[in-house]
């Protein structure tokens, strides 16, 4: 009898939820490893795969099944644990495998290039730690390093605590056991200085990943960590995909932060991911915020994750005074109060930095006709477009679309065209006027769109040349101003006023971490909040009691009306050119939904997203919730083989854990 043949089941970058069946070429089987590249034919082209797995049995006869063209690899490219991490995300997204692995690789490896030369990076003498820690930060590394295989800690502090001197000193001591380290950060402007704190401390080869390196670097940079040569790994979302050949900690810094969630194609979250991926490695996983997220909270209280706490600032900082300034009846200069702009000057002049915090870009909001009332909208989305000076023209900031600005209304032709609201560039502009002899570094998506543009402007502040800083929420992210005695927050009343249920505690994240810039050394901050609403409950108590209590009331209010984290959501998004399409196939697909429903799983919609109409695509959605994640991804995967039979015009997205809900 003869033996069963051996084939290859390889993952291929295809948007088919499953992997494809090959035939090895002769005499090769012993040399296959999984996570090898593999050159195949796919239809009719060539293209590179994965080998998942090497078994005896396929659902197609031998005779329908193609030998692989070649072997690229000569080792597995990607590790056996990181290659389970695939799996997994792809069962729990549910999203096609070869997408997920091949989309995740550098782009030379996606393209079957082999050897990349690893560049060495001149390392400097080591500095001493600077600091001593104190007891909370040194019970939190001893507790760190204890962990004998896989932990989750939630390391939460307040702003200035030291957290990442206690991230230091854990990996100053894997390394020491010839280990490595993976740090995430939410933004690639934090990666230079994350960077520059780690070279400065350590003189061990350090690799950098986020999606602004050329091919190249990024490869090298991938080729550094899969060897071991680079210690200490530091990137943005995706390089929780990074091989590592001793990993021995994860680190997610900011793990609050919504730019660890992936919002379109592969919606996976970095933050979710390091943690299961910390239990495939069988080593310890960090979490660090001033402002954790009500998730990783109730994870705490369900003892699944250990709460390391940071209650004071490290060395000599105080925590800041907080000071509501209440905008009713108050006559307002660039939505500045007389009492921000007494307290700037008295900042600068004894020789402190200031902070304003406005979260939105360009002049103004909305341009509108004086006469007629007519406002400046989108042609493609159910927008306004904003006026931006720098450079001078209406922009969509969802679309990206530009237009001129008109000299009069195209509606009743008069020229008297006005600007309403407040952006960052209006803001600037003001306070031009109110300090002239004082410079102004203005940090927003506009201002650093060119190379090494927010690593000079944060130079400015650092060498203490502008006195004036003007931000969005780029600067509310781990970032050290050391002379900043004064924050002020324009405008604290957006986030109260939106329909999505996460608005409120990104709101008191958001004010928390801008706060937390002030006073960090040895002189005491100040901030000042201005609102039109000083009696919010929700605002009140976050100013009078903290994040810790505030976030414990959202958590009631959470489970009270059955929202994550006591519940589980999915969300089927849609979009068409023509507006029926996506609602009809909603539509259709409940209707056809209804009968593998259980009585655990609800199903809610479809209704429009929050903007229906963006970049000339109507968009609407459905949403799956339950009280228990096995219910729900069972009816999910009843949802992708009932879509994969669908024809239609319509593009859909399946988004699990969705951050965004409107």
């Amino acid at each position: 009898m003869n033996p069963p043949p051996f084939i290859l089941r390889v993952a291929v970058p295809s948007p088919l939820w499953q992997s494809f069946d090959y035939l090895p070429l002769n005499a090769e089987i012993q040399s296959l490893q999984p996570g090898m590249r593999l050159k195949v034919p796919f239809g009719r082209r060539e293209t590179v795969g994965i080998l998942l797995d090497v078994v005896t049995h396929s659902t197609l006869p031998l005779s329908k099944l193609k030998p692989i063209i070649e072997i690229i690899d000569e080792v597995a490219l990607i590790p056996a644990s990181l290659l389970k991490l695939y799996c997994w995300a792809s069962d729990y997204y549910h999203y096609p495998i070869g997408e997920i692995i091949l989309g995740s690789l550098p782009r030379l490896f996606r393209q079957g290039k082999t050897i990349i030369s690893e560049k060495i990076e001149e390392l400097n003498q080591a500095a001493p730690p600077s600091l001593e820690l104190n007891e909370y930060q040194q019970n939190a590394v001893n507790q760190i390093m204890a962990s004998k295989g896989f932990q989750t800690f939630l390391l939460a502090g307040v702003t200035g605590s030291g957290k990442t001197e206690v991230y230091l000193r854990c990996i100053e001591k894997l390394i020491q056991q010839e280990k490595q380290a993976l740090i995430l950060v939410p933004e690639i402007g934090l990666t230079p200085q994350t960077l520059n704190r780690f070279r400065e401390r350590f003189n061990v080869p350090t690799a950098v990943l986020h999606s602004s390196l050329t091919d190249k670097k990024r490869a090298q940079a991938w080729m550094m960590a899969k060897r071991g040569t680079a210690k200490i790994v530091i990137g943005t979302r995706s390089a929780i995909f990074t091989p590592l050949l001793n990993p021995g900690i994860i680190i997610l810094d900011e793990e609050h932060d919504t730019s660890f969630k992936q919002q379109s194609g592969f919606r996976y979250s970095a933050r979710d991911l390091a943690v299961m991926r910390g239990q495939f490695e069988n080593i310890p996983v960090v979490l660090g915020s001033a402002t954790p997220s009500l998730e990783s909270l109730y994870n705490v209280e369900r003892r699944r994750y250990q709460l390391l706490s940071l209650p004071g600032r490290a060395g000599k900082a105080k925590l800041p005074s907080l000071t509501i300034v209440d905008l009713r009846q108050k006559k307002l200069i660039a939505g500045m109060s007389e009492d921000l702009l007494i307290s700037i000057e008295k900042h600068i002049k004894n020789k402190g930095q200031v902070l304003l915090f406005l979260n939105r870009r360009g002049y103004a909001p909305t341009l509108l006709c004086h006469g007629c009332g007519w406002v400046m909208h989108c042609d493609r989305c159910d927008a306004r477009l904003t006026l931006h000076y720098f450079p001078k023209r209406l922009y969509c900031h969802h679309c990206g679309a530009a237009k001129k600005i008109p000299p009069t209304c195209p509606q009743c032709h008069q020229q008297e065209l006005i600007d309403v609201g407040l952006g960052t560039e209006r803001l600037e502009a003001a306070l031009q006027q109110r300090f002239p002899n004082d410079d102004i570094v203005r940090i927003d998506r506009d201002s650093t769109r060119t190379k090494n543009s927010m690593e000079n402007k944060l130079n400015l502040i650092h060498n203490r040349e502008a006195p004036i800083l003007i931000g969005t929420q780029m600067i509310a992210k781990g970032h050290h101003f050391s002379h900043l005695t004064l924050v002020a927050i324009i405008d604290a009343d957006s986030g109260l006023y939106s329909a999505d249920f996460r608005a409120t505690e990104r709101m008191g994240q958001l004010l928390t971490q801008v706060a937390g810039r002030a006073g960090r050394v040895d002189r005491q901050g100040e901030v000042l909040i201005q609102t039109h609403q000083p009696n919010n409950p929700f605002l009140t108590l976050l100013l009078q009691e903290g994040y810790e209590a505030f976030a414990q009331a959202l958590l009631k209010e959470r489970q009270l009306v059955q929202l994550p984290p006591f519940t589980y959501l999915a969300l089927l998004r849609t979009e068409a050119v023509k507006q029926n399409l996506p609602l009809d196939f909603l539509t259709k697909i409940k209707e056809l939904m209804v009968n593998e429903l259980k009585e655990e799983v609800d199903l809610l919609g479809p209704v429009p997203a929050g903007m229906e109409r963006k970049a000339g695509r109507y968009r609407y959605q459905l949403l799956f919730q339950s009280k228990h994640r096995k219910h729900l991804h069972s009816v999910l995967n009843k949802l992708i083989s009932l879509l994969a039979t669908q024809r239609t015009k319509v593009r859909w997205s399946l988004d699990i854990d969705p951050q965004e809900t409107i």
